[in-house]
């Protein structure tokens, strides 16, 4: 379930790109979590703003400053598509399509019988378990082929060959039925806190049912750039007053709340609600979001276990990570 747009054996790195950071991961060739590298730049705010390359100058600059100081030159590389672009859609097909014609089906109805808020879009799909003769369902992913196009020319012009680009819910519900295919739930609830935005996306018996992409009212460019004081790398803090911050996240609260109850009335008809929530993300007060949902939520609430992720044989704080590590899981 990505956008794949060519095929190839070799390992490729795994590089996020988000309004305000460039992330790079790397693993070695084992069966675990066993991660080589891990590096990070901060943004300056307004290079990307909401998903979208505004200055694409600085952006390739700053890239070429990263791939020089990682060395990654002429490696393959795994991206995400930004959360505002991403379209999930359930839909049927006729049965008697073969698995390698339904991209041509689609391509012809596009537009007609399948209605994307865009033109031009980049796509795959998914095949779902079939209980009708005369139907198959699918999931289809799809976004904006221009923004695609945006990211893997800026990737390209700084000697980079992306071959796969992804999509972060499914990305991060890799890395969690990776490390917690026992515990995996009915319907599961995944929660991605950013910086200024909230991912939110509903898992049925691994499949991917629903997603919604949420914006917190706070500006970006009060997140400033500090050091981090316990040791050589930096870190965001929020210049800005605290209670502005706790109002946007008690807004966010209760669209979440939303979500749920739209899940359990519109879309289950009452039969069946949320078993569990995954919470992850970015977000500098990851801590604290997650005590005040445990408290709030009647519905168990968890985190990633990084005692499970190790860097070269120790034990690292590499929650920021996760999105990378779930992109570099996928197979290319």
């Amino acid at each position: 379930m990505a956008f794949r747009l060519q095929l190839g054996k070799q390992r490729a790195i795994n590089l996020i790109i988000k309004d305000h950071v460039i992330r790079f991961t790397e693993f070695k060739n084992s069966d675990g979590i066993q991660i080589h590298r891990c590096e990070e730049r901060f943004l300056p705010s307004g290079i990307i703003k909401e998903g979208k390359i505004v200055d694409h100058e600085t952006l390739i600059m700053i890239l070429e400053e990263c791939v020089s100081d990682w060395k990654l030159k002429n490696r393959m590389v795994s991206f995400l598509v930004p959360d505002p672009y991403i379209v999930l859609r359930r839909i049927k097909v006729p049965a008697e399509l073969e698995e390698d014609e339904i991209k041509g089906y689609l391509f012809m109805e596009l537009g007609s019988s399948i209605h994307l808020p865009f033109e031009d879009p980049v796509f795959d799909f998914h095949l779902l378990e079939q209980n009708n003769s005369n139907e198959m369902e699918i999931i289809l992913f799809a976004a904006p082929e221009d923004i695609v196009t945006d990211y893997t020319s800026v990737l390209e012009e700084v000697k980079l060959r992306p071959v796969a680009a992804d999509v972060s819910s499914l990305a991060l519900y890799r890395l969690f039925h990776k490390l917690n295919s026992s515990h995996i739930t009915d319907s599961l609830m995944m929660i991605q806190f950013d910086l200024t935005t909230v991912n939110v996306s509903i898992f049925e018996n691994h499949q991917p049912v629903f997603m919604r992409h949420l914006v917190m009212d706070i500006d970006p460019t009060d997140w400033i750039i500090t050091k981090n004081e316990r040791n050589s790398g930096q870190l965001l803090a929020y210049s800005g007053e605290r209670i502005e911050v706790l109002n946007s996240l008690k807004d966010i609260y209760s669209e979440i709340d939303k979500v749920m109850n739209f899940y359990r009335y519109s879309i289950k008809q009452g039969k069946q609600q949320i078993t569990k929530v995954f919470l992850d993300g970015d977000h500098p007060w990851l801590t604290d979001i997650y005590t005040e949902m445990k408290e709030s939520m009647e519905v168990p609430v968890t985190q990633l276990d990084n005692r499970t992720l190790q860097m070269n044989g120790e034990i690292h704080n590499l929650s920021s990570f996760h999105l990378n590590f779930g992109l570099g899981l996928k197979e290319v």
